[in-house]
């Protein structure tokens, strides 16, 4: 009796990788598709049911004879415009500050209040701003490197009684950037990168996990750096 002629091997891990890189290209595109999907879903409805703020006579479903998704966020918008306004008058001033001191006073409840409103504000207009440029410095040991922000050079007596040009460069903390130590680093000790400032802290905010492509900030940064570059050079 004659033997089965068995399949090429060629053949089979030609199937297996037709489906492994087909599968994988599907999962790569379908998954961050339907997260993104998913959540706005989320948010969406969550901000639906902010018309449950309004009296029965003016939500929509009084006027409207079907459901509109979405509706919820005219109104959240509109109520965060008008926090907004009523915050940066000095009324609204003095109110926050009296609602930060009362938050304060609540025992687990205001280190919760403060982490994240720290977050938010680092976010929206943090230190980010006045940082020039990204660098890699070695630090805390030869050896081990890290993320720095260079925010000028040293000058004055700092800079007089250094041999070597120092530039004052700030290492910001994980997953909390807005604290961090100040150091004053030679100019030879210091790795330039293409990253952005933005990039930077979405790196170190995710404690690596998000890590942008260096040649993503290229553009956005090399006029911005080169500028900073010659300010440096020129006499203080």
């Amino acid at each position: 009796m004659s033997q089965p002629t068995p399949e090429p091997k060629g053949l089979l891990n030609a199937i297996k990788r037709f489906f492994k890189v087909n599968l994988i290209a599907g999962i790569l595109f379908l998954v961050p598709l339907m997260a993104t999907f998913m959540t706005l879903r989320v948010i969406v409805r969550w901000m639906d049911k902010s018309l449950l703020l309004l009296p029965p006579a003016y939500r929509p479903e009084a006027f409207l004879s079907f459901k509109v998704p979405g509706l919820g966020a005219i109104l959240v918008v509109v109520i965060v415009l008008a926090t907004g306004i009523l915050v940066r008058n000095l009324l609204g001033r003095r109110l926050v500050l009296l609602w930060d001191a009362i938050v304060d006073r609540i025992p687990f409840v205001s280190n919760f209040y403060k982490a994240v409103k720290q977050l938010v504000e680092t976010i929206f207009h943090g230190p980010a701003r006045d940082f020039k440029r990204v660098v890699l410095i070695e630090y805390p040991r030869t050896g081990l490197y890290t993320l720095a922000f260079v925010t000028g050079v040293a000058v004055g007596e700092i800079q007089q009684k250094t041999v070597k040009k120092v530039l004052n460069v700030f290492v910001a903390t994980t997953p909390n950037p807005t604290s961090g130590f100040y150091l004053m680093v030679p100019e030879e000790d210091i790795i330039p990168l293409e990253m952005s400032v933005e990039d930077a802290f979405k790196v170190l905010m995710s404690g690596g996990i998000l890590n942008p492509d260096a040649t993503a900030g290229k553009k956005k940064s090399q006029a911005t750096t080169n500028a900073e570059t010659a300010q440096e050079d020129s006499p203080q």
